[in-house]
């Protein structure tokens, strides 16, 4: 059957609230235990043609649990996850917590020798994965453990069904899992999350629309944080996780409408692609009640079409994967603020500082910190970095530096206008990339853009653009860039566009500039053929 956009325009159901228990603190295990005693029949996990109840997923998680108690794991200890999005892969994950020990998701898309600096870093014990290719050279003393679609693999290793594993008692500032950046800005960084920000993390989405009947499409990798605010907060309360391995668009459109999803987290690729896809309209989409970004630049034309032609609300997260604050843009309730990211979540402090860390008056510009009461104890084991992204007020209250430059307009919404790193100091003048890549993406022949500073002789800097044509679009190079220099400043100005088949991104939507930087300065170039505007 073909649905029409309007029929999927009915009213938003009532949905079943799920009450979480009335105490200061409950760790994610508790809870699956709390779901698989009060509703062992109910669905909570679905891959492809595999499903599980909860009696299913906590009866997994025991033997998981068991058995790296077992192999001598438990409060202290990790255990690594570098596998694709399955039932097995979350029921690990839980069941790494449950044991006592903190879980180490790994991006299988990561060089063979950032895996194993990762697992030496994070001195993992038991490694689990479906990619443990033998040119890896995991430290000697990481056991390997195969899992896979097919239960039966992991079976193979783990004891007898009913057996339990010893009770842990989790403390909230024990770690809950170690996540590696995604190495945008070289090599990636362990941050320690412990329970307690999980908790709070769930508390927050607690008004999100959660409950037990919500239907959550993950369409992102189980290894990033991304994934977590959304996965975490549906079972916490009950829910069901649809889980989709690699994302395609139309794969998606036909998921969602066929589990009569509620929920999902999607990068604004993600929401790109979707968008772009002819027939999108079709699909009947009604059953959402909010969907979710993070992790990238959500563009306002895009926040725009999310909103025209897809059911239900919309919320955009700013912050970090290490805490501090956020901030939070409800895209539905404030349709005139899409060029922002929101104001400050309840409980966050979000401050400007300057160059030299002081403090900044309402209405200047400057780099965002943020405190909360969910951030990271800290990156594992590199104090000094630690120390680096750390900003103390005058009274001695910790803050996290996020590197993106902002403002706060008049009704106190953060408008973000760059990564520090990402800026442009182009003859003495601050140049915003994101500025130029706003221009940019106004042209008809434009998909797609990105702008870097390149070295210039004559200028230290100079912005050049990137950019990603529409299909059937022969706009030559040299007339976009004339177009976008006739619009801005004089020292904004372009000094190369060059067309690419695609931008390169990490694998959540991240454009890597410093790829696009390394390839440009890697090309041979004269010594006396300087770049300026």
């Amino acid at each position: 059957m073909v649905f029409t956009l309007a029929s999927a325009r009915r009213p938003m159901r009532h949905h079943r609230a799920m009450t979480l228990p009335d105490s200061d603190f409950e760790s994610l295990p508790a809870l699956v235990a709390l779901h698989a005693r009060q509703r062992p029949d109910a669905p909570v996990l679905a891959c492809g043609a595999r499903r599980w109840t909860w009696r299913e997923l906590d009866e997994r998680v025991d033997r998981i649990a068991a058995w790296l108690q077992s192999q001598g794991l438990g409060p202290g200890g990790t255990a690594a996850l570098c596998a694709a999005t399955s039932l097995d892969a979350v029921a690990v994950f839980i069941g790494t917590l449950r044991a006592g020990a903190a879980a180490v998701p790994l991006a299988p898309s990561a060089t063979p020798a950032q895996r194993a600096a990762m697992a030496a870093d994070a001195a993992v014990g038991v490694l689990f994965g479906d990619a443990l290719a033998d040119d890896v050279p995991w430290p000697a003393a990481v056991r390997r453990v195969a899992i896979g679609d097919d239960p039966a693999v992991l079976d193979a290793t783990l004891p007898a069904p009913g057996t339990r594993p010893r009770p842990v008692a989790i403390e909230p500032a024990w770690p809950f899992n170690i996540i590696y950046s995604s190495g945008t800005t070289g090599t990636p960084k362990g941050i320690v999350q412990p329970h307690a920000m999980r908790w709070a993390h769930i508390r927050r989405a607690g008004a999100a629309g959660y409950g037990t009947d919500a239907v959550t499409l993950i369409a992102t990798p189980l290894y990033s944080n991304t994934t977590l605010v959304c996965l975490i907060p549906t079972l916490a309360y009950g829910g069901c996780a649809v889980l989709m391995p690699k994302f395609d668009a139309l794969g998606y459109l036909e998921l969602a409408q066929a589990h009569r999803a509620t929920h999902t987290m999607l990068v604004p690729v993600q929401y790109r692609r979707l968008m772009d896809l002819p027939g999108f309209d079709r699909f009947d989409l009604g059953a959402f009640r909010q969907k979710f970004c993070t992790s990238a630049p959500f563009h306002a034309e895009l926040k725009a079409a999310v909103l025209a032609r897809w059911p239900g609300g919309l919320t955009e997260y700013y912050g970090l994967t290490e805490g501090g604050g956020t901030c939070i843009l409800q895209a539905h309730l404030h349709p005139h603020k899409l060029h922002t990211v929101g104001p400050p979540a309840e409980g966050h402090d979000i401050r400007l500082v300057d160059e030299d860390g002081r403090e900044l008056p309402p209405g200047a510009t400057g780099e965002v910190v943020g405190r909360s009461p969910g951030m990271m104890t800290g990156y594992h084991g590199r104090p000094e970095l630690t120390r680096e992204a750390e900003w103390f007020d005058a009274e001695g209250r910790r803050f996290l530096r996020t590197g993106d430059i902002g403002r706060f307009d008049d009704d106190g919404f953060l408008v973000l206008m760059d990564r520090r790193k990402d800026m442009v100091i182009s003859g003495g003048f601050n140049v915003y990339p994101s500025d130029l890549e706003a221009v940019l993406r106004q042209h008809p022949d434009v998909a797609d853009a990105a702008v870097v500073g390149l070295p210039s002789r004559e200028w230290g800097e100079t912005p050049a653009a990137f950019c990603v044509r529409r299909p059937g679009s022969t706009l030559e190079a040299g007339a976009l860039r004339e177009w976008v220099n006739a619009q801005v400043g004089k020292t904004q100005r372009l000094s190369a566009v060059h067309w690419l088949p695609e931008l390169p991104r990490s694998a959540i939507g991240k454009v890597l500039k410093r790829e696009l930087r390394a390839a440009w300065v890697a090309e041979a170039r004269p010594p006396d053929r300087p770049l300026a505007p």
